[in-house]
């Protein structure tokens, strides 16, 4: 009697490490703002579709409205994103001891223009982008936008009193005033840098603020 042949053995695929896992819901969010970021630091907010974001950040629409319930609560959270993101930039060169006060806020300058360079001058502050849309966009957004340039004004005036107060520059100067001039100007040279790719109008910028720092008001009216 023949005996069977033996059974032939079955092709068993062995997975390598560890299962893969659906993507994490807060991962999901930080591709989605940081694509928001990159877009909206080059072009404007209405220039900008939802569906030119998802393909960057490579998730859904339903992801998309999972975290946020429109475009414009898409928006907030960007500026929220920025604002946390610039004032730790701020705030790492206005707290830096080593330097004295009229050199850190050299420093941002410099850093600031090391910045835009590295993406040839594409990327501008997405705080400046959105203040020139401001008439289509969202009452709250536009409240938002102030708010953060206030901010920013704030940590920038603290910075120059501390300048005072080691006799940078005169006492007699109104810091809040400057950092605000310092904030309308800046945002204009940025706008300008970007318009021209190159850096240029940035340092035409700062060297003109550095000198009215440098004149009292004594002297400007004489």
């Amino acid at each position: 009697m023949t005996q069977n042949s033996p059974p032939e053995k079955q092709n068993v695929v062995k997975h390598r490490g560890r299962p893969r896992k659906a993507p994490d819901d807060q991962v999901a969010r930080k591709q989605l703002i940081k694509a928001g970021l990159v877009y909206l630091t080059e072009r404007g907010f209405s220039d900008v579709s939802v569906d030119e974001i998802l393909k960057a950040s490579g998730t859904t629409k339903g992801t998309f409205y999972h975290h946020f319930k429109s475009k414009a609560d898409f928006g907030q959270d960007l500026i929220e994103a920025y604002h946390s993101y610039f004032a730790a930039k701020l705030m790492s060169w206005f707290d830096n001891d080593t330097l004295s006060p009229l050199h850190r806020l050299r420093g941002f300058i410099k850093d600031a223009e090391t910045g835009m360079a590295k993406h040839d001058f594409r990327r501008g502050c997405l705080v400046g982008n959105l203040g020139q849309e401001m008439a289509v966009l969202p009452d709250a957004m536009c409240s938002r936008l102030i708010e953060v340039l206030q901010d920013w004004q704030s940590r920038t005036a603290a910075c120059l009193v501390l300048a005072q107060q080691q006799g940078e520059i005169s006492c007699e100067l109104d810091a809040a005033a400057m950092a605000e001039f310092f904030w309308i100007g800046w945002e204009g040279a940025v706008l300008r840098a970007k318009l021209e790719r190159k850096p240029d109008p940035l340092r035409r910028f700062a060297d003109g603020f550095f000198t009215l720092l440098s004149i009292s008001p004594h002297q400007s009216q004489g």
